[in-house]
């Protein structure tokens, strides 16, 4: 069959990234996370659905640090744009409160309903609101790190490098200290020629124009690339990807391969306040923050 991408034709890319396939029980990981949430929600001091834009969908759930001053960590879901809700990862809160992290998981427009141009201006209001309203439940605007699962690390590293002045003369330029993109997607181009392009309706030019590896990043900032050692070798590549622009920046980054884990699983330890990807990025937000 002719090639679509790279070596790869159709039935090849799409199995490159077809994720609930390849891991079937994705489902359980599904409700574990819903299941742990609705706990983390119940258990812990926390703010739901505070409103952060014009829309419906734009809304945070916050889990404020017992301490005042606290750095802000912002975790963006996954499920290729077009699936899943910050619901489904409070859980992660339990992972960073106990160190004195206040943590924001965000919610945003989901294809097909919502084009990726409305997906990010989602991210980057809700990044904006966070900025300037910290204050007001007690964290440190200028300490902000973003991890994302999946289309999560996707949008991070948008988020990352978005010029902030540009849509507010206020925003400061390194609004983002830090991100961990955890199974991210940094080039959309073989996203918009798979399968998944029949949710996204990506068009070339969007695909160009959302892509991190294409990105202007204007401030060193600390990035940390985790790809599970259970994932397919589009996955290696994307990260290589975003490596190699860091490493050409100058910039410090790290490429991070959990064993015994796959692309669902490799998020579940989350929660868990000594786990090493916690422990990695409390590190990664230290080296962010060190200069402030």
């Amino acid at each position: 069959m002719a090639s679509v991408y790279r070596d790869y034709d159709q039935a090849g890319l799409d199995a490159q990234y077809n994720n609930r396939a390849r891991f079937p029980n994705y489902v359980e990981h599904f409700a574990n996370w819903a299941r742990w949430s609705a706990t983390a929600r119940a258990e812990l001091p926390c703010s739901v659905d505070v409103a952060v834009g014009v829309s419906e969908f734009e809304k945070i759930d916050l889990f404020p640090a017992e301490v005042s001053g606290a750095p802000i960590y912002v975790f963006i879901h996954g499920g290729y744009w077009y699936s899943l809700d910050k619901s489904d990862y409070s859980y992660v809160a339990r992972g960073m409160r106990p160190h004195g992290i206040t943590t924001v998981v965000n919610n945003f427009g989901l294809a097909p309903d919502h084009d990726m141009d409305l997906i990010v201006a989602h991210n980057r209001a809700a990044l904006a609101w966070l900025w300037r309203n910290a204050s007001a439940f007690g964290a440190d605007r200028d300490c902000i790190y973003l991890c994302g699962h999946s289309a999560g690390g996707h949008l991070a590293l948008l988020l990352l490098g978005t010029q902030w002045p540009t849509l507010d003369p206020e925003l400061p330029i390194d609004l983002v200290k830090g991100v961990c993109s955890i199974g991210g997607i940094h080039d959309l181009e073989p996203i918009r020629l798979s399968f998944l392009n029949e949710k996204l309706h990506l068009t070339p030019a969007q695909a160009a124009r959302h892509s991190p590896v294409y990105l202007h990043y204007r401030h060193c900032a600390p990035l940390s690339l985790v790809v599970a050692i259970d994932e397919s070798p589009e996955f290696y590549r994307q990260s290589d990807l975003m490596h190699a622009v860091w490493q050409t920046l100058g910039y410090p980054v790290e490429i991070l391969v959990p064993a015994d884990l796959d692309h669902f699983s490799v998020v579940n330890a989350l929660g868990d306040l000594g786990c090493g990807l916690v422990q990695h990025q409390l590190a990664q937000m230290r080296l962010a923050f060190a200069n402030l």
